[in-house]
C-alpha cells in the first residue's frame, strides 16, 4: 500500500490531489464553508424575486401629429423620412410605422440586451439633429419609451355600487398620490372613471341672436383667467410683490364674464352658454364583475359595478415581491382613513404574490430534490455518505444562489429550475469522490489519509475532464440570440458556475467530510460483502453480453440494425405527428383576456353592450373569480400587451375583458382548457354582432404579435390589401388556426365640412376661421384650466355644443362664423358637410409597405410549422392579384417586393431563431467536447467513440415526449444538449477506469467488463439522481420538455454508455491502447499473438468489430465534415448575403430615391398648380374685391352727391320762402294802405296774382 501511494506521489497529484491534500485536514476548510453559505444566504435575501426572466427589449413609440392630412401625406411626409432616419441608429432591429390620417406612429425596436438609456441618447441625438426636416405644419416629435419594467406588477381596482365611476377618480387619484410614497414604485397610471372638468355648452342659435360668435367667448374666457407678477415696489422700509389678475375658480366665475354689450345691454356668458362644472363626457366604461368562485369577503356582490383601475410599476433591478407587498400594506393602511367602506378593492393583479409563490415552490422542490438524491445515496453507499453529500450540496446550491446576485440574474423560475436540473449532476462529483474513496480504502485495508489523497487524484482529471465537458455542453446556449437567448440565458450560465462549485466542492469539502464522518472499516467490509453478490451479477450479465455480442456476429448485427432502426423510428415520430415540436409551450396562467374588435366606426354603447354580453357568457365558467370589462379603453397592459401595443387601444369600437381564474392548485381544468371553453362561448355571440374576438393567453415565455403572422408585401396598396384577404380566407379555411385577423381596418364614414372657398372670401371669412370654430363647437376645446387648491389633475374648461345639437350636424348650421367686415354668418352660407370614407392606415416594416394576417393555433398541433404548412397546401394552385404565383420567405424580409410576396413571422420567427442558435450551440458543444476528448486521450478515434451514444439519446427522447403527450420545446432541446455532456461525462469515467485496468495488464475485453461491474453503481446513481430531478419539475408547463428529456434520455444514455461504449473500446483497441502493450484477450481471435504487439496472421471477419469502426469512424468524419463545410457555407453565404443585401438595399434606395424624387416632382407641381390656382383665385378675389370698392365709392359719390343736391334743395327752398314772406309781407303793407286810403274815399284795382 505505500509503495503505492508513494508511487502516485511520485507521479504527481495533479489538481485535484493537491487541493485535497491541502484542504483535508485544514482548519480553513471548515471555515470556508460556512463564510461560502453565509455568503450564499446574503444572496438568497438580497437577489431580486419575480416569476420570469427580465429581459431587455428597448422599444420606442415616437408620435407625429399631422393635422388636416391624408394618410398617403402623412406616411410620405411623416412616416418615411422618420423610418430612414431611425434605420440609421446602431443596434435597431426592426422599425414600424403606421400612418393614419393626420398622425403617425413610429415604433423603432432595439435589439434584445439593448441598454435602454445608451439607446435613447442614440435616438434623442438623430432627432435632434433632424429637426430641420420636420414638414410645415407638423407637430414635433413626441417620444415613448417602453420597457419591461413599464409593466404594472400590482392593479388594483376600485368599485362601489354607491358611487360613480368620476367619484372614484377623485378617490383614486388621492390613492396613488399616497402609492408614490411607497419604496421602489414606478410609473403610476390610472384607468377609466371620468374626470372633472368645467363645460362651456354653447347654443348657436343663442350665439347668433346676440350676434356673436365662439371666437369671442373663448377670447373672453381665455384672457380673463390669468394672473401675473407685475414687478415690486418698495414703500418705507418694506418690499411688496405686485400682482395683476386673477384665476377663475368656479364656474360662477366663468358665467359671469361679460363678452359684450348689445343696445346698452351687458352680455354675460350665461346669456349664451350653459356652465355645467361636473364629470366630463363619457368616453370608456369600466367594470367590476364577480364570477361563481369569487371569495372578496364581503356581502356586497358586484355585477358590472362602476370601476377604476391604478396599476403600479416598480423601479428596475428592484425586489418586485417586496413592492407589491409594501404597496398592498399601503393599501390596507388607508383603508377607513381615506377610502371609505362603500368603497371596496380588489386586487386584479399581483405579480409580486405569484413571483413569491413560484419561487417558494421551487426552492421547496429544491430541498424536496436534495433530500430525494441524500435518500439515493443512502441507499447505495450509506447514511455517512449521504450526510457528506447532504451537506455539500446545499453550500454549492446557496454559492450559486450567490453568483447570480453578483452577475445580475434574478431569484426566478428559469434559474431555480436550472438548479434543479443541475442538483442531478452536481451530485456525481461529489459521488464520485466518496465513492472512490471508499473503494481504495477496502482494497488498501486502510482508511489512511494518504489513500483518501491518492482516491481523489485517481478520480481527479477524470471528473475534472467530464465536467469541463458538461460545461462545455451548456455554456454555448447561453448565445442564443433574440428574446429567447436572455429568457434561458440562467440555465447555461447558472449550469455551469454550479458545475465549478460542484468540483471545488468535491475536492475540498468532500475529502474533509469523508475523513470525520468515515465508516469504520469493518462496516466497509459488510458493506463489501452485501454488494458482492449484486457485483458478480454485474460482471455476469456484462461478460455474457459483451461476450455475446463481440463473438457472435449474427447478435453483433442484429445489435446495430436494432439501434439504427430504434432511432429512425423515434425520428419518424415526428413525420407521422406522434411527437410535436412547438418552442414556446402551453403555460397555466391564472387569468387570460379576451380582446374585442367591433366593425370600426361602431358607438361606444353598442361596443359596451357586446362585451356586457360576453362577460355574462364567462361567469358560467365555474373557475372565473372575478371580471373586468374595459371599454373604449385599454385594460392595464401585460409583457404581452407591451410588445403587442395594447395600451394604445383607445377607440369607441375597441374593448377588453380580463378574466381571473382560481389558482392553478385550486382548479383541475388548465388555463389554457379555460380559454378554449371561451373562445367556444364567445365565438357565436362575436358573430352575431360582426365583431371579432381574440382570447389572449399570456405567454410562458417572450411574446410575440400573434402565433401565426403573415407578413403581406406587393407592388402597390391595393394589391397588399386583396392579396391580405385572400390569405385571410386561407387562415379562416385551415383547421386548428383561430381568432383571425389582418390589421387593416374595414371601410367606414366619416363626416367633412366641404368649405366653399370662393363664397367664404367673397363673405370674408378664412378657413381657419372655419375650422377653428368648428373644433371649439365638436367638443372637448380646452380653453385652460381652473386654478383649485389640492386638485391631482387638472380641471379643464371646455368649450362646445351640446352632445344633442352636435349629433345632429343639421343643428349645427347655424354656428356663426366671424367676418372680416365685423359681422357673422351661419356657416351653412360657407359650406356642407359631406359623408366620405375613412383613409386606412398605412403600415410599414423596415421602410417597405406591409400588411398582417394573423391567427393563433388551437388543438393539438399548436405550433405555427402546421398552420404554415396546411397554408401552403392551400397555395398550391393560388395566383396573386397581380398575377404572380407568390414566394414567400420562411425567415427574413422577401428579396423582391415589387411583386406579389409573404413572409412568416409571430411565434414562427422565435421558433426559427432559437432552434437554429440551439443547434449552433449544439454544435459548438460537440466541437468543444470532441477537443476536449482529443486532447486528453490523443487520438481522434476515441473521442469519436465516446460521443457516439449522444445521438442515439434520441431513441429514448422522442417517444418519451409521445408516450407523455407533450411537445419537443425549447427546453426539451436544452436538454439534450445538455444530456451531450452528461454522457461524455459518464463515458469517460468508464474508459479511464478501464485504461487504467488495461495498464495494469488486463485484456481490453476484460478490462472494459470490470470497468462496467466497477461503474455502474454510479453511473446509476448519476441517472437516478438526475431521474430524480426531473420528477421535481414535470409538472411545470414550460419545463416538462426538460424534464422529459432528461429522465427518458438518461434511462437510454446509461443503457448505451454501458453497452456501446464497452463494443466501440474493444473493438478500436488499438485506439484505445495507445502508447501501451496491447495485451492478450481471451474473447477476440487470436488473441493470444498480441501480446508481442504483433498483428495475427488471419483475424475472423466480426460484423460487430466492422459495425463499431464504421460507427465510430462515420461519426467522426461526418460531424467534423459537417461542421467544417458548414461554416465554410455559412461564412460564403453571410458573405453574398451581405453583398446581395448591399445591392439590394442599393437598388430599392435608388428606386425609393427615384420613386421619392418623382413623388417629389408630383407635389412640387401640384404645389405649384395649386399656387397658382391660388393665385388665380386670389386676383379673381381682388378684382371682385376692387370691383366692389368701386361699386361702394360710387355708391358713395352719388350718396354725396345726393346729400349735396338735397342739402342745396334745402337752401333754395328756404330762400324761395323767405322771397315769398317777403312779398306778402309787402303786399299785406300795400293793402293796408290801400283800404286806408278807401276808407279815405279812394278806390285802387287790386294787381293780379
Amino acid at each position: 500500500m505505500e509503495k503505492r501511494v508513494a508511487s502516485s506521489n511520485e507521479k504527481g497529484l495533479g489538481i485535484a490531489g493537491r487541493l485535497a491534500q491541502s484542504f483535508i485536514h485544514s482548519p480553513l476548510s471548515p471555515l470556508f464553508y460556512f463564510t461560502l453559505l453565509g455568503l450564499g444566504f446574503m444572496g438568497m435575501m438580497f437577489t431580486p424575486r419575480q416569476e420570469d426572466p427580465q429581459i431587455s427589449v428597448p422599444m420606442v413609440d415616437i408620435f407625429v401629429s399631422y393635422p388636416g392630412a391624408s394618410s398617403q401625406q402623412v406616411a410620405s411626409m411623416i412616416a418615411n423620412p422618420l423610418e430612414k432616419l431611425m434605420s440609421e441608429i446602431k443596434g435597431i432591429e426592426h422599425v414600424y410605422s403606421a400612418s393614419q390620417r393626420g398622425s403617425a406612429m413610429v415604433t423603432v425596436q432595439f435589439i434584445v440586451g439593448e441598454d435602454m438609456g445608451k439607446s435613447l441618447v442614440k435616438l434623442y441625438d438623430k432627432l435632434e439633429s433632424n429637426k430641420d426636416k420636420i414638414p410645415p405644419g407638423a407637430t414635433p416629435p413626441l417620444v415613448k419609451p417602453k420597457a419591461v419594467d413599464d409593466v404594472p406588477i400590482v392593479t388594483l381596482t376600485l368599485w362601489s355600487n354607491e358611487m360613480d365611476d368620476s367619484n372614484l377618480r377623485l378617490l383614486s387619484l388621492d390613492v396613488m398620490q399616497r402609492l408614490k410614497a411607497v419604496k421602489n414604485t414606478s410609473q403610476t397610471f390610472i384607468t377609466g372613471g371620468r374626470s372633472e372638468q368645467i363645460k362651456v355648452e354653447v347654443d348657436p342659435a343663442r350665439l347668433a341672436g346676440f350676434d356673436l360668435t365662439l371666437d369671442q367667448l373663448a377670447h373672453t374666457i381665455s384672457s380673463a383667467n390669468g394672473e401675473l407678477n407685475a414687478g415690486s415696489i418698495e414703500s418705507g422700509k418694506s418690499s411688496f410683490d405686485v400682482y395683476t389678475g386673477s384665476f377663475l375658480k368656479t364656474a360662477s366665475d366663468i358665467e359671469n364674464l361679460v363678452i359684450g354689450t348689445k343696445k346698452g345691454s351687458v352680455i354675460y356668458v350665461r346669456d349664451v352658454a350653459n356652465v355645467i362644472e361636473g364629470p366630463q363626457e363619457t368616453k370608456n366604461l369600466v367594470s367590476f364583475y364577480t364570477g361563481p368562485a369569487y371569495g372578496g369577503g364581503t356581502s356586497l356582490v358586484p355585477d358590472g359595478a362602476p370601476a377604476v383601475t391604478i396599476a403600479v410599476a416598480k423601479k428596475a433591478g428592484t425586489n418586485g415581491v417586496e413592492v407589491a407587498n409594501d404597496v398592498l400594506a399601503k393599501i390596507e393602511a388607508l383603508k377607513g382613513q381615506l377610502i371609505p367602506d362603500n368603497v371596496k378593492i380588489s386586487v386584479t393583479r399581483n405579480y409580486g404574490k405569484t413571483a413569491n409563490n413560484k419561487v417558494n415552490s421551487l426552492i421547496l422542490k429544491l430541498f424536496f430534490v436534495t433530500g430525494a438524491v441524500t435518500l439515493l445515496i443512502w441507499w447505495f453507499l450509506g447514511l455517512r455518505a449521504s450526510l457528506v453529500v447532504l451537506i455539500v450540496i446545499p453550500n454549492v446550491i446557496m454559492m450559486t444562489v450567490f453568483t447570480a446576485w453578483i452577475l445580475g440574474f434574478t431569484i426566478d423560475r428559469v434559474s431555480l429550475f436550472a438548479l434543479i436540473f443541475s442538483i442531478g449532476i452536481l451530485v456525481d462529483d461529489a459521488i464520485v469522490v466518496i465513492e472512490n474513496i471508499y473503494r481504495r480504502w477496502l482494497e488498501e485495508g486502510s482508511m489512511s489519509t494518504e489513500i483518501a489523497v491518492d482516491a481523489v487524484r485517481e478520480v481527479g482529471n477524470p471528473t475534472i475532464l467530464a465536467t469541463l465537458t458538461v460545461i462545455a455542453a451548456l455554456l454555448p446556449m447561453g448565445a442564443v440570440s433574440g428574446m429567447m437567448g436572455p429568457y434561458m440565458k440562467p440555465i447555461p450560465m447558472l449550469g455551469s458556475v454550479a458545475m465549478l462549485l460542484s468540483l471545488f466542492a468535491a475536492f475540498v469539502f468532500t475529502p474533509y467530510l469523508a475523513m470525520r464522518l468515515k465508516p469504520s472499516l469493518s462496516y466497509l467490509k459488510k458493506a463489501e460483502k452485501r454488494e458482492q453478490k449484486s457485483n458478480e451479477k454485474l460482471e455476469r450479465f456484462f461478460r455474457k453480453i459483451l461476450t455475446s455480442l463481440i463473438v457472435k456476429k449474427r447478435n453483433g448485427r442484429l445489435f446495430l440494425i436494432g439501434l439504427f432502426v430504434a432511432f429512425f423510428a423515434s425520428m419518424s415520430l415526428f413525420y407521422f405527428n406522434l411527437a410535436r415540436v412547438k418552442v414556446l409551450p402551453l403555460d397555466n396562467k391564472a387569468e387570460f383576456n379576451v380582446v374585442i374588435n367591433m366593425p370600426e366606426g361602431t358607438a361606444l354603447p353598442d361596443t359596451s353592450n357586446l362585451a356586457f354580453k360576453m362577460v355574462k357568457a364567462l361567469q358560467t365558467l365555474p373557475e372565473v373569480r372575478q371580471l373586468q370589462s374595459y371599454v373604449g379603453t385599454a385594460s392595464p397592459f401585460n409583457f404581452n400587451g407591451l410588445v403587442r401595443h395594447y395600451y394604445l387601444r383607445q377607440q369607441p369600437w375597441e374593448a377588453d375583458i380580463q378574466v381571473e381564474l382560481l389558482d392553478k392548485g385550486d382548479r383541475s381544468k388548465t388555463s389554457h382548457e379555460l380559454a378554449e371553453q371561451a373562445r367556444i362561448l364567445l365565438t357565436p355571440i362575436a358573430e352575431a354582432s360582426g365583431a371579432r374576438i381574440q382570447v389572449v393567453e399570456m405567454p410562458p415565455g417572450p411574446p410575440v404579435l400573434q402565433t401565426m403572422v403573415a407578413e403581406i408585401y406587393g407592388p402597390d396598396a391595393e394589391t397588399r390589401r386583396k392579396f391580405a384577404r385572400d390569405m385571410e380566407k386561407m387562415f379562416q379555411r385551415a383547421t386548428d388556426i383561430t381568432d383571425v385577423d389582418t390589421l387593416m381596418p374595414d371601410e367606414y364614414d366619416m363626416w367633412r365640412f366641404e368649405i366653399d372657398r370662393e363664397k367664404a372670401i367673397r363673405r370674408g371669412v378664412s378657413v381657419e376661421d372655419i375650422n377653428r370654430n368648428l373644433d371649439m363647437a365638436m367638443g372637448g376645446f380646452k380653453l385652460g384650466d381652473v386654478k383649485v387648491e389640492r386638485l391631482l389633475e387638472p380641471r379643464f374648461i371646455v368649450l362646445q355644443t351640446p352632445l344633442y345639437q352636435r349629433s345632429q350636424l343639421s343643428q349645427m348650421l347655424q354656428l356663426p362664423i366671424p367676418s372680416s367686415q365685423g359681422d357673422s354668418l351661419p356657416i351653412a352660407e360657407l359650406g356642407k358637410f359631406i359623408k366620405v370614407k375613412h383613409d386606412p392606415i398605412i403600415y410599414h416594416k423596415d421602410l417597405q409597405p406591409v400588411e398582417f394576417v394573423t391567427g393563433d393555433m388551437t388543438g393539438a398541433l399548436a405550433a405555427p410549422v402546421y398552420g404554415i404548412f396546411n397554408i401552403l397546401s392551400q397555395m398550391k394552385d393560388y395566383t396573386a392579384p397581380d398575377g404572380v404565383k407568390p414566394d414567400f420567405s420562411w425567415y427574413g424580409s422577401p428579396k423582391d417586393t415589387s411583386k406579389s410576396t409573404w413572409e412568416w413571422t409571430g411565434e414562427w420567427t422565435v421558433t426559427w431563431e432559437t432552434f437554429r442558435d440551439m443547434g449552433g450551440a449544439f454544435m459548438i458543444a460537440l466541437v468543444l467536447i470532441y477537443i476536449l476528448v482529443v486532447w486528453e486521450f490523443g487520438n481522434f478515434i476515441m473521442p469519436a467513440i465516446i460521443m457516439s451514444p449522444i445521438p442515439l439519446t434520441l431513441i429514448g427522447i422522442v417517444p418519451g415526449h409521445a408516450l407523455l403527450g407533450k411537445d419537443f420545446t425549447a427546453t426539451s432541446m436544452i436538454g439534450f444538449i445538455a444530456l451531450a455532456g452528461i454522457i461524455v461525462r459518464n463515458s469517460i469515467l468508464l474508459v479511464e477506469f478501464s485504461r487504467d485496468m488495461v495498464a495494469k495488464g488486463y485484456p481490453v475485453s476484460e478490462s472494459m467488463i470490470l470497468a462496467c461491474k466497477t461503474r455502474t453503481r454510479p453511473i446509476v446513481i448519476t441517472a437516478m439522481a438526475l431521474v430524480l430531478g426531473s420528477l421535481f419539475i414535470l409538472s411545470d408547463p414550460i419545463f416538462n420538455g426538460m424534464a422529459i428529456t432528461l429522465m427518458f434520455g438518461v434511462v437510454i444514455s446509461t443503457i448505451l454508455t454501458l453497452l456501446v461504449i464497452p463494443l466501440g473500446c474493444i473493438s478500436a483497441r488499438k485506439a484505445f491502447c495507445s502508447g501501451s502493450i496491447l495485451p492478450d484477450d481471451p474473447l477476440l481471435p487470436g488473441g493470444g499473438d498480441n501480446n508481442q504487439g504483433e498483428q495475427p496472421a488471419k483475424k475472423k471477419f466480426s460484423f460487430a468489430d466492422l459495425g463499431f469502426k464504421v460507427w465510430t469512424i462515420l461519426f467522426t468524419v461526418v460531424s467534423t465534415t459537417f461542421f467544417a463545410l458548414r461554416a465554410i457555407y455559412l461564412l460564403i453565404k453571410n458573405i453574398f448575403d451581405q453583398r446581395k443585401r448591399r445591392k439590394q438595399l442599393t437598388a430599392q434606395e435608388t428606386a425609393r430615391s427615384a420613386e421619392e424624387a418623382r413623388k417629389v416632382e408630383e407635389s412640387r407641381m401640384l404645389e405649384e398648380s395649386r399656387k397658382a390656382e391660388e393665385a388665380r383665385k386670389v386676383e379673381e378675389a381682388r378684382k371682385v374685391e376692387e370691383e366692389k370698392k368701386k361699386q361702394l365709392s360710387k355708391k358713395k359719390a352719388i350718396k354725396k352727391a345726393a346729400k349735396k343736391a338735397k342739402k342745396s334743395a334745402k337752401k333754395a327752398i328756404k330762400k324761395a320762402a323767405k322771397k315769398v314772406a317777403k312779398k306778402s309781407i309787402k303786399k299785406s303793407s300795400v293793402e293796408k294802405k290801400i283800404t286806408l286810403k278807401g276808407r279815405r274815399g279812394i278806390r285802387l284795382k287790386p294787381p293780379h296774382r
